[in-house]
């Protein structure tokens, strides 16, 4: 199958080319540099200059391609929000997503399905709630943000194109945001963040993976799927679990108030959770690899052999 990848270069989109060219597809990235891009992806992956914003050159690869995945956007949680990163977050996601839709829009033999890349802070803060995909859009920045980028991505259902929305959670490997809990636990300074209640949905990148493969393979596969492993939990119980994982104790806790001086409005991220479930990918059929914090966890630990 001939694959596009837009935000191959990046954290997800890396090991998802790896595993796409380990299946047996031609994989083609579209990056606005191709110089960092082909030996970072290697010689199995073509590497397209694109640039969502202006020019029109790159949609040619689109024409004939079988699937594309849209994985492109800033990173939400790399520096606070201003108003001018409110923009470039919200930005980098339209502007991306709408011109892709152009060129599907465009193309005389069209892809069957597009995957685009979403999050549950579409949902929005919901204490102990349990999440399904059913659930509507929340009210906030970020739920509002992802709510913009889905609705540019239905654009292509009107073109006979199957739409897949991964709504992804924290996603664990090194590399990702769990660097950012490992530090401290290191220092023996680990612990809570906030008051420890508010839910952890996360997700490990293999089972990330996993279900980009399961959309990309499975045609009755298609809207919103919750990526986020089964067995959500709270703050407080991930930050135990890792202590216990790393054998250090969890006994610093950081309250909510020196998190939002810290961080700004970005502290939502940490401080309002959301308990969601995967119940589409679970009826779909996928089997996680890892269902439970402390065996994900205890695997990238483990493999990078790094405590």
């Amino acid at each position: 199958m001939r694959v596009i990848v837009t935000g191959g270069t990046g954290f997800i989109g890396r090991a998802l080319c790896a595993e796409l060219v380990k299946a047996g597809h031609a994989v083609i990235v579209l990056t606005r540099d191709v110089e960092m891009a082909g030996p970072l992806l290697g010689d199995h992956v073509e590497t397209v200059e694109w640039n969502a914003d202006f020019g029109r050159a790159w949609m040619s690869s689109v024409d004939g391609a079988e699937a594309v995945i849209n994985l492109a956007g800033e990173s939400i949680g790399e520096k606070r929000w201003t108003s001018a990163r409110k923009q470039q977050i919200i930005g980098s996601r339209l502007n991306a997503t709408k011109a892709l839709a152009e060129a599907i829009a465009k193309a005389k033999r069209k892809p069957s399905v597009m995957i685009n890349a979403s999050a549950i802070g579409y949902y929005g803060p919901h204490g102990d709630e349990i999440i399904t995909e059913n659930d509507p859009a929340g009210n906030d920045f970020l739920a509002q943000t992802t709510k913009q980028w889905e609705d540019a991505a239905k654009k292509v259902e009107a073109h006979g194109v199957r739409l897949v929305i991964l709504r992804n959670g924290l996603v664990l490997e090194r590399g990702g945001v769990l660097e950012k809990f490992l530090t401290p636990f290191r220092l023996f300074a680990g612990g809570t963040l906030g008051s420890g209640k508010q839910w952890f949905s996360w997700i490990h990148r293999d089972d990330m993976i996993g279900l980009i493969l399961l959309a990309l393979e499975n045609k009755n596969v298609k809207g919103a799927i919750n990526a986020t492993a089964p067995e959500p939990v709270t703050m407080k119980d991930f930050c135990k679990t890792l202590g216990k994982v790393m054998g250090r104790p969890s006994w610093t806790p950081v309250p909510s108030f020196v998190l939002k001086l810290a961080l700004g409005e970005m502290s939502t991220l940490v401080l309002d959770g959301q308990r969601v479930i995967p119940a589409v990918a679970e009826k779909a059929g996928y089997k996680f690899k890892y269902r439970k914090a402390e065996d994900a966890l205890a695997a990238i630990l483990r493999k990078n052999s790094d405590r």
